[in-house]
């Protein structure tokens, strides 16, 4: 129990105060609680003994100033409703929490001149790093040079930029397009049509490249047509979906590359009375927890995403946190996705 002076100073520990109480410096107090080499074990022993006593509650805020570092990383996504991302958070939250660091989020809802205005602020503010995903519009890279050439560490996943020399943490997109595709053929699909969001963007064009090699491998005919560029509304792409399904020329085959294709498409056929896997055989790349309760339950490839996070933030956290550490090296890291089979697709 704390009485008198004591109690009267519980709001006011900080280094300086248990300095006094150990008849030590505060360098050495500060350094022995951030397990410094240069102090011995049984002065660590103390002062961490003492600073637990005493409940001694570090200011982050405070420690970041000293070293001018912000302890804040930010993480730009392309959009918040689609599961891989949130699940990337989790994991990068999962490392970072630990060592004091906290994220930012910010959301570029697939538009690259919201993309251009995060970066902006990110230049003019003060974040110690940076892990992104490019939106569906980046085509021209202006706003991401500048970022790196103000060394910020910049870390790319999933949706990459190839031209900035840093490390980007990937799926094998181009492997599990060709994957799923073969899976349709042998299902008996002979009309696979592939719809996609951006031909921009490195998955999408990975994935693009691995159904038409499969089409080709398997003697199937392709037409430019069966790739269906779709859009950010959901509404819109349900109608287009619809009227796709209503035609004479549906397909009897889809992948899609981004998960909320695959509900869009859900909803066309709900409409047009066809029925998932009888008229029309589906697979989706997506990280959504109930594609089992979908009706039928959907095939899926899902992405480490949650491993992607971590990976990314273990990179980060090495690089922040240890002294004289070389730039981010220039590589691409690819974690496997895995395929999901499940009514949607089944013969």
């Amino acid at each position: 129990m704390i009485l008198g002076k004591e109690k009267h100073r519980m709001n006011e520990i900080n280094i300086k105060y248990l300095a006094e109480r150990l008849k030590m410096s505060p360098s050495t107090v500060s350094r022995a609680l951030n397990d410094s080499y240069e102090i011995s074990e049984p002065t660590k022993i103390k002062v961490k003994a003492l600073a637990k006593e005493l409940n001694y509650q570090p200011n982050p805020y405070a420690r970041s100033l000293r070293n001018h570092k912000s302890k804040t990383i930010a993480v730009i996504i392309p959009e918040r409703i689609n599961n891989f991302f949130s699940q990337v958070i989790d994991g990068i939250e999962d490392i970072t929490q630990e060592l004091g660091y906290h994220l930012l989020v910010y959301n570029s809802h697939e538009d690259v001149e919201k993309e251009r205005k995060i970066i902006s602020f990110l230049l003019n503010g003060r974040v110690d790093a940076i892990v992104m995903s490019v939106s569906s519009q980046t085509s021209t890279i202006d706003h991401l040079e500048m970022l790196h050439q103000k060394d910020i560490p910049l870390i790319f996943f999933d949706r990459i930029c190839q031209e900035i020399p840093t490390t980007k943490f990937i799926t094998n997109d181009y492997e599990t397009g060709y994957q799923a595709a073969v899976h349709l053929i042998e299902g008996g699909c002979k009309k696979i049509f592939f719809l996609l969001l951006s031909k921009e963007i490195s998955i999408g064009r990975e994935r693009l490249k691995g159904y038409r090699q499969a089409l080709m491998d398997h003697n199937l005919p392709f037409a430019e047509d069966w790739v269906i560029q779709c859009s950010q509304s959901e509404e819109a792409n349900i109608q287009q979906m619809t009227a796709l399904l209503y035609s004479m020329e549906r397909p009897d085959g889809i992948l899609a590359s981004v998960e909320k294709l695959a509900i869009a498409t859900y909803h066309a056929i709900r409409k047009t009375k066809l029925r998932i896997p009888q008229d029309l055989k589906m697979v989706s790349f997506s990280n959504m927890r109930i594609a089992e309760l979908l009706n039928p339950p959907l095939t899926t490839i899902s992405q480490p995403a949650y491993e992607i996070g971590l990976e990314c933030a273990k990179l980060l956290m090495k690089k922040l946190t240890r002294k004289n550490q070389p730039d981010l090296e220039n590589k691409v890291i690819v974690l496997p996705s895995k395929i999901h089979i499940r009514e949607s697709s089944k013969g």
